[in-house]
C-alpha cells in the first residue's frame, strides 16, 4: 500500500522531475565546452651500473650492480620533473630549432616517470602532438648526452643509460571519468532534486485528494465522485 501512496503521489505532480531533467539536459548541452584535445607519447630507458670487476676475484659484482641500477633509476624518475632537466631539454629544443619552450615549473605536470627495476618510462603529456614529438626527442637528447651530470650527481661514475624505446607516436588522451560523469551525475541530482520535490509539496499541501486521507482522520465518507472518464465513455452514457 505504502508503494501504491508513492505511485500516486509521484503521478500527481510527475512534471515536476520531468521538467527538471529536461532544463538541466538543455543547460548542461548549452553551456559545456570541450575540453582542449590531449595527446601521450612514452618512452624508456635501460638505466645500468658498470659492476666492478676485480680479476681472479669473486665479488658479487652482477648483484651489487644491479641493486645500485635500480636505485638509480628510481632517482632517476624524480629528476626528470626537476628544473634542471628541464632547463637541458628546452636548451635541446632550442638546437633542434623547435619554437616550444617549457616552463621549468611546468614539466612535473607534464611528464611521469616510473621505474620498473632498471627501466625507466617516460611519459609525456601535451596538446600538440607535433610539439609532442620534439618534446620526446629533446627528452632523449637530455637523458643521452647529460646523463653523465645527473650520474655524478647521484655518486655513480660508471652509470650506463640506453634508449630502448623513442618517443612512439602520439595518441589522443580519452576524456577523463569526470568528463565522462559530468552530465550522468547532473541529471540524476536533477530527478533526485524533482522527487524530493515532490514529496515536500505533498507535505505541505493541506487538501485532501482521496476518501482514505479523510477515514484516516475519523471522517466518514458518504459519496466519492469519480474521475471524468473521456469522451467515448460519456457518449456511452
Amino acid at each position: 500500500m505504502e508503494l501504491r501512496a508513492y505511485g500516486r503521489i509521484l503521478r500527481r505532480r510527475i512534471w515536476i522531475p520531468a521538467a527538471l531533467l529536461i532544463v538541466t539536459a538543455a543547460v548542461s548541452l548549452l553551456t559545456a565546452k570541450p575540453a582542449p584535445p590531449r595527446y601521450t607519447a612514452s618512452l624508456r630507458f635501460v638505466v645500468g651500473v658498470k659492476p666492478e670487476r676485480v680479476p681472479d676475484q669473486f665479488n658479487y659484482d652482477g648483484y651489487y650492480a644491479g641493486i645500485a641500477s635500480e636505485f638509480i633509476a628510481d632517482d632517476l624518475s624524480v629528476i626528470v620533473s626537476s628544473q634542471a632537466f628541464a632547463e637541458d631539454v628546452n636548451r635541446h629544443l632550442a638546437e633542434m630549432g623547435s619554437a616550444v619552450q617549457i616552463p621549468p615549473q611546468l614539466l612535473s605536470g607534464i611528464t611521469f616517470g616510473d621505474k620498473q627495476h632498471r627501466i625507466l618510462q617516460v611519459t609525456i603529456t601535451w596538446d600538440n602532438p607535433a610539439q609532442l614529438q620534439d618534446i620526446g626527442e629533446a627528452i632523449t637528447r637530455a637523458v643521452e648526452e647529460d646523463s653523465p651530470k645527473y650520474l655524478a650527481q647521484l655518486g655513480s661514475y660508471d652509470g650506463l643509460i640506453t634508449v630502448i624505446d623513442r618517443p612512439l607516436s602520439p595518441a589522443p588522451v580519452p576524456p577523463s571519468l569526470t568528463q565522462r560523469l559530468d552530465l550522468p551525475v547532473r541529471l540524476i541530482l536533477a530527478l533526485l532534486a524533482g522527487v524530493g520535490l515532490v514529496f515536500l509539496l505533498h507535505y505541505l499541501d493541506t487538501s485532501v485528494q482521496t476518501a482514505a486521507e479523510l477515514e484516516a482522520v475519523g471522517l466518514p465518507v458518504l459519496a466519492q465522485i469519480p474521475r471524468r472518464k473521456g469522451s467515448k465513455n460519456r457518449d456511452r452514457d
